[in-house]
């Protein structure tokens, strides 16, 4: 029988050359920071009742998606996510346009800024430098100047709060200031019962577990269908292994035929991420589901969100989701750090 990996400080420390873990932990700090830097960049409020357009890609765009779902029916006017080259093309002069690019130099964003200037779209820029920074600030355009050092997927919490801030200033969706701060808070609590010190049977370390060496499929639904891309994301980039993510009520009427035959192909295991605002239909079906692949052999996980508003339930399955991703990491025995993978592609691209 082989012997199953610890998940300790120690065995963290041994793989994670760049400090994933620490930038993960750092959760709470990093929420309450992004909404000094929103502060500070002295946005004013400007109307758009074309609605709010979220520009980037990869960690920079999740951002988008996660404030979507954080608002929910609080979203007075359409949020969209542009993960491309170009805007929509219902995209008018009174639609607000975020350009999300951590590192600045996005190549899809950086075409997408240029769009939303040719039409006449306001734009706001959120960037820890780059071509990008330096275009905005030469074409006067807001810069929400993101900290540096971070993997742009580490960065979530600040491309979030951005979002967020930036949706209640164009009248997109409300503020959340006060749920942000509990978020942060319970963050904070969450750190303590689930880092590399805590319990091997604390809920991120048995995911972990029980994930290790299968191909992992996440559901979510409502709220949590986001967070479920957000830990395909993170499984790929961490983890370096597949992953793949789907929505409820949708893969009850494709993907569940799917899972007649996993046995003959490797194995997999099925993570649905519940929430308790799920509609009493779905969160039957999520049951039946999983009671279904279930019986295929497969493992199956269900999760359930806690907290009080949607943006506290919201951060916990993000953390969640993130550590999860870490310790499958560590299991592999790979540096979460690196993205490999990513860099070879940047470079085939840049050189024509």
């Amino acid at each position: 029988m082989t012997q199953t990996l610890e998940l300790t400080p120690e065995s963290v420390a041994a793989v994670d050359n760049s400090g994933q873990l620490a930038d993960i932990l750092g959760m709470p700090d990093q929420l309450r920071d992004a909404l000094w830097r929103v502060e500070s960049a002295g946005l004013e409020r400007h109307e758009s009742p074309g609605g709010l357009i979220v520009a980037g890609m990869g960690g920079s765009a999740i951002g988008g998606s996660l404030a979507r779902a954080a608002l929910g029916d609080r979203a007075s006017r359409p949020i969209v996510l542009a993960r491309g080259y170009a805007l929509p093309a219902w995209t008018t002069p009174d639609t607000t346009v975020l350009c999300s690019s951590y590192s600045g130099n996005t190549e899809e964003t950086l075409a997408i800024y240029e769009a939303a200037s040719a039409l006449g779209a306001r734009r706001i820029v959120a960037t820890a430098g780059g071509k990008l920074a330096e275009a905005a600030r030469s074409d006067g355009t807001p810069v929400i100047p993101l900290p540096g050092g971070f993997q742009p997927r580490a960065a979530v919490a600040y491309s979030l709060v951005v979002a967020l801030e930036v949706a209640g200033l164009c009248g997109a969706g409300d503020h959340l200031h006060s749920e942000i701060d509990v978020a942060a808070a319970h963050a904070e609590q969450l750190v303590g019962e689930w880092g590399p010190a805590a319990a091997e049977d604390c809920l991120p370390k048995a995911l972990a577990q029980g994930l290790h060496g299968t191909v992992p499929q996440i559901a979510g639904a409502g709220l949590t269908a986001a967070i479920a891309y957000r830990w395909k994301t993170q499984i790929n980039e961490n983890a370096k292994t597949p992953a793949f993510a789907n929505e409820l009520p949708e893969l009850d009427h494709n993907e569940i035929a799917g899972w007649e035959g996993p046995h003959e192909l490797g194995p997999f295991s099925a993570v649905f991420l519940d929430d308790s605002d799920l509609h009493p239909r779905v969160r039957q079906r999520i049951e039946l589901t999983r009671g279904w692949i279930a019986s295929k052999g497969v493992s199956t996980f269900r999760v359930d969100a806690l907290g009080q508003t949607r943006t506290e339930r919201l951060v916990f399955l993000v953390l969640l989701g993130d550590l999860v991703s870490l310790y499958l990491a560590v299991l592999r025995g790979v540096d979460p750090g690196t993205v490999d993978a990513i860099d070879r592609l940047k470079e085939a691209l840049a050189s024509g």
